[in-house]
């Protein structure tokens, strides 16, 4: 792979230098509401989108301290994000490699490698690096679609994967989330809404009671396409359902919340 070598000094903590090496058609983008904030990405291998963002905002975070775990972390979105509300540490589990390591280059060039750690495996599996039942809270933000047949796999491999449940399924997601998760702890989920009853009876067949969730809507006046969720591993039966969030205004702009 060609590489290309980039060196800035824009960074508000510190003006520390940094250098970090970008391959084949890896670019820096700048993370929404974080111009300070760079994140390497692909087109052809994993660019972040809104519902990563929508999750980040949504989720309970300690404030001050406290351990954090991604799963499914992508090029590392959600921990960077996450990194801007707690000072807690906050743990990425990817099982691609090539993500692993877009992730792992962008908290270095964010000087956050004491509070972000990026760990490659598999999900499915304990990990030898992380406590069961350790963690306060658990994001994930999981392939929506269900396994397509072989003829329908996009012809990307790491599309696929991220797209659809090839390396996992729902219900590998959450039983990940209550091995990690401590008991009173969080577990949050953005997704669609037609999975909606699948995750509120995987989450109680986990012992993860859903506590508080929220439609997202592209527009008023448009069917929801976004479900962000959060449940409570061993918590009491109540599920507050949040004010509806709508994304764009009827010109195209985005709306004052978004």
């Amino acid at each position: 792979m060609n590489g290309v070598f980039l060196m800035n000094n824009d960074r508000n903590s510190g003006g520390g230098k940094y250098v970090v090496k970008l391959y084949d058609d890896e670019r820096i983008d700048r993370l929404v509401s974080y111009e300070q904030m760079p994140i390497i990405q692909s087109p052809t291998v994993f660019s972040y989108s809104l519902d990563a963002v929508l999750l980040a905002n949504f989720v309970y975070v300690p404030i001050q301290r406290g351990n954090i775990l991604d799963i499914g972390t992508g090029n590392g979105v959600i921990p960077l994000l996450l990194s801007n509300r707690t000072k807690a540490t906050v743990i990425g589990l990817e099982i691609q490699e090539r993500l692993a390591d877009m992730a792992k280059r962008s908290v270095q060039m964010n000087e956050l490698s004491e509070r972000i750690h990026i760990i490659e495996g598999d999900l499915r599996e304990p990990h030898e690096s992380l406590a069961q039942s350790y963690f306060d809270v658990v994001t994930c933000n999981p392939p929506y679609f269900k396994t397509p047949k072989a003829t329908e796999f996009n012809k990307n491999e790491h599309l696929t994967i991220a797209r659809h449940e090839i390396a996992c399924s729902l219900e590998d997601v959450v039983k990940a989330a209550k091995r990690y998760v401590k008991p009173r702890g969080k577990v949050a989920f953005v997704h669609r809404p037609e999975r909606l009853v699948d995750i509120i009876t995987l989450f109680r067949h986990y012992n993860i009671e859903p506590k508080r969730m929220r439609l997202v809507y592209p527009k008023q006046n448009k069917a929801a396409n976004m479900l962000l969720i959060e449940g409570t591993r061993d918590g009491s039966v109540g599920l507050d359902i949040l004010p509806p969030l709508y994304i764009y205004k009827d010109d195209g702009t985005y709306t004052k919340e978004a």
